[in-house]
């Protein structure tokens, strides 16, 4: 069985499961070609190779009209903000043109963190707006990793105990405890710890799509690796800050 593991002992963001998941394929290039067709409005991605304690690996950066607006594990973005609601997301996912099963994957995703920040804000779903992941640069994070996703085809997607960080994290709303509310509620009956980094590891986009995702929750399981990925975050911590990707057949 096509196996997929997802290493979260530093968190998870959504370039950081893209840049992971685009090491995988056999040509990363070509593929971010494809991801730079989509008519995402404004929207760039650059793959780069980064190293983080000794480790190389891949940074995706979104830009939005020149602009690198997804800083991986934080929330305070003080320049202009496209805020956006559930209806508004739905729309500009219609637009892209993606195959269905993708756009499927994509709405799902969306519709899991509405209902978090419905249940965090205590607002309806069509209330919802999206301060930090319905920004252009998370549409494009959360579109990669599905296109992506649909290109590997694991048969079997397993995530490790995630490494949630700790402290505190300033957002929209104001300074919220790490996890953020909206995180700590998506990611409900799975694995998570805190672990000894001040700061948030796991973003609201991130937990979205691993939960999205996976099928089971714990350590490695028996299988052969064919291939490793190392998706970089931003920051440089004092561990090695990445998501790790392992391809290979269970055994």
């Amino acid at each position: 069985m096509r196996t997929l593991y997802f290493d979260c002992s530093m968190g998870a963001a959504g370039d950081m499961l893209t840049a992971a998941l685009l090491e995988l394929l056999p040509e990363p290039e070509a593929f971010v070609e494809r991801l730079n067709s989509l008519p995402i409005p404004g929207v760039r991605y650059n793959a780069v190779k980064a190293e983080k304690c000794g480790v190389m690996g891949t940074h995706i950066a979104v830009t939005v009209d020149g602009e690198e607006e997804s800083h991986s594990h934080e929330h305070h973005h003080t320049h202009h903000h496209h805020h956006s609601g559930p209806r508004e997301v739905a729309h500009l996912i219609d637009s892209l043109g993606l195959p269905d099963p993708v756009a499927g994957h994509v709405r799902a995703v969306y519709e899991k963190i509405a209902l978090a920040e419905s249940a965090v804000h205590g607002v309806p779903v069509e209330s919802i707006h999206f301060h930090e992941v319905g920004t252009l640069d998370a549409v494009a994070d959360v579109t990669a990793v599905c296109l992506l996703m649909e290109e590997l085809k694991p048969e079997n997607v397993v995530v490790s105990p995630i490494h949630v960080g700790s402290g505190q994290v300033v957002c929209a709303h104001g300074i919220l405890p790490v996890p953020a509310p909206a995180t700590l509620e998506l990611l409900k009956d799975v694995p998570i710890y805190a672990g000894d980094i001040c700061g948030e590891l796991c973003t609201p986009t991130g937990a979205a799509l691993l939960t999205h995702f996976a099928a089971g929750y714990g350590p490695m399981p028996l299988m052969r690796v064919q291939k490793v990925g190392y998706g970089m975050g931003k920051k440089d911590l004092p561990a090695a800050n990445c998501v790790r990707a392992l391809l290979g057949e269970s055994v």
